[in-house]
């Protein structure tokens, strides 16, 4: 079975590989007509693949091989933030053009990476009724519900019949993003309903789409956050969720394509704070822009290894009589730091999504306590016998095995309090980074190791 898979996967990237190679054959030989009939005839995925691996010259005839409704299909394919590249070498007309065939959410997440004055250039050479409506989109706040919605929606009124909405899909539906869900409106414009296009199909031509919708609608409001929408995403398992104002108007729709770039989008900065990076790094930076961006970290990090080193310092007597215990400081140390990011991930995803709504906090930092106390005395008793063994020195072992159970309890509570204390403080939970969290217990584990070893001194000498 296996073999045969494998032999399906060879056979997939060689037909892959070999398509590739006649286009690039007809793009090299200039020869349009079979690059487009090739080129049109793969998924938009594999078109942008194929157009990414390009040189700029090459590019430049691509541009032309294609209309800009053509194109926009293939940006859709693309991480917009590799597309700023592609804007920048194109005829201004021709970018201008593929903003207006790009659906308006979409267009705003490539307008939202460029300047104020790029943005003003753009959308003059766009269409007046997109580039209107993108405007209205982009004096939404940024990560909100109605930054990331889209206005390419079907809005039926309750009092059509079922004969009328279909001739509305008919003539509308090439141009809306989704209609799996439909949203009915009342005479103010105020949601009302929503029915699916399986409902819609299945009913009598003469029913009143009132009699057929359902009046249980969640919707968002246009503030919303989008970690909340996305959080509603994945509880009720929508496709589309409606847009409203303050007044209950619909004003667009989210789709689930949105929130997986939401979800991607939101990962990745998680990621990035977590181990002290800037979320606003990107691959495409010189080295120099990303040193910039990770430097205020490292130096922050710096001034407290310092500080962790002089605190050291300070039980320099103790070492001097036990040699031996410095041996021991990064182990703890380390244990410390690896147990506290365990943690500290684990709390920052469960704030991210809800669970530690669900479950209630404190409940939350019992199971951590519980955790770190099992964990700490597994590691703590293994190590004391290994360093028993090794050292021959019963007080020693029973020394560092108690520190670094004390210190992985320590470290347990810390990941899991301290994002909880910067989330009350309104402060996002993921600052509490790994990098952070590791200084802050190497600290802590010297301290309750060399202040445990200074008590005990006596024993030791």
């Amino acid at each position: 079975m296996s073999e045969s898979l494998e032999r399906y996967e060879a056979e997939k990237e060689e037909n892959y590989q070999a398509r590739f190679n006649t286009l690039q054959t007809s793009l090299e030989k200039d020869d349009i007509e079979n690059f487009r009939e090739d080129f049109l005839d793969m998924h938009t995925y594999e078109q942008a693949s194929f157009f990414k691996e390009q040189p700029e010259p090459l590019r430049q005839w691509i541009y032309g091989y294609l209309s800009p409704a053509e194109f926009a299909e293939i940006i859709e394919s693309m991480d917009f933030e590799d597309t700023l590249e592609y804007f920048t070498e194109m005829d201004p007309q021709y970018s201008g053009a593929i903003l207006t065939e790009l659906p308006a959410d979409d267009a705003v997440d490539i307008l939202n990476l460029l300047e104020k004055e790029e943005v003003a250039s753009f959308l003059t050479l766009m269409d007046q009724e997109a580039a209107e409506e993108i405007k209205i989109l982009l004096n939404y706040e940024e990560k909100t519900a109605g930054s990331i919605m889209t206005t390419e929606f079907i809005a039926l009124y309750d009092t059509q019949t079922v004969e009328q909405v279909m001739q509305v899909l008919k003539e509308e539906a090439p141009d809306a993003e989704m209609i799996y869900y439909l949203y009915v409106v009342d005479e103010m414009k105020k949601i009302a309903g929503v029915l699916s296009i399986r409902d819609l199909i299945i009913s009598d031509s003469d029913m009143l789409i009132k009699d057929i919708m359902s009046e249980w609608v969640i919707t968002v409001s246009v503030g919303k956050d989008q970690e909340e929408v996305a959080q509603l995403f994945m509880d009720y398992d929508f496709l589309a969720v409606p847009v409203v104002d303050f007044q209950n108007h619909l004003i667009g729709i989210i789709t689930v394509d949105d929130i997986l770039d939401v979800v991607d989008a939101e990962a990745s900065e998680d990621y990035s704070k977590l181990a002290g990076v800037a979320d606003g790094e990107h691959h495409t930076d010189t080295p120099f822009e990303a040193a910039k961006k990770r430097l205020p970290w490292l130096i922050i990090l710096l001034f407290l290894g310092l500080f962790t080193a002089s605190l050291i310092g300070q039980f320099e007597e103790t070492l001097e009589q036990v040699a031996v215990l410095a041996i021991f400081i990064p182990l703890i140390a380390g244990m410390a730091g690896n147990s506290g990011t365990q943690s500290l991930a684990v709390a920052v995803r469960g704030l991210a999504t809800g669970n530690f709504g669900k479950q209630g906090n404190l409940k939350w930092l019992l199971r951590e306590l519980g955790t770190g106390v099992i964990t700490g005395s597994v590691s703590g008793v293994i190590i004391s016998i290994v360093i028993f063994i090794w050292q021959q020195n019963l007080v020693l072992g029973m020394l560092v095995g108690v520190s670094i159970m004390a210190s992985l309890i320590v470290a347990t509570i810390a990941g899991a309090f301290i994002p909880m204390l910067m989330e009350r403080l309104n402060i996002d939970p993921a600052v509490a980074s790994g990098p952070f969290i590791t200084t802050l217990n190497d600290i802590t584990s010297i301290l309750i190791y060399f202040g445990m070893a200074t008590t005990f001194m006596s024993y030791l000498v």
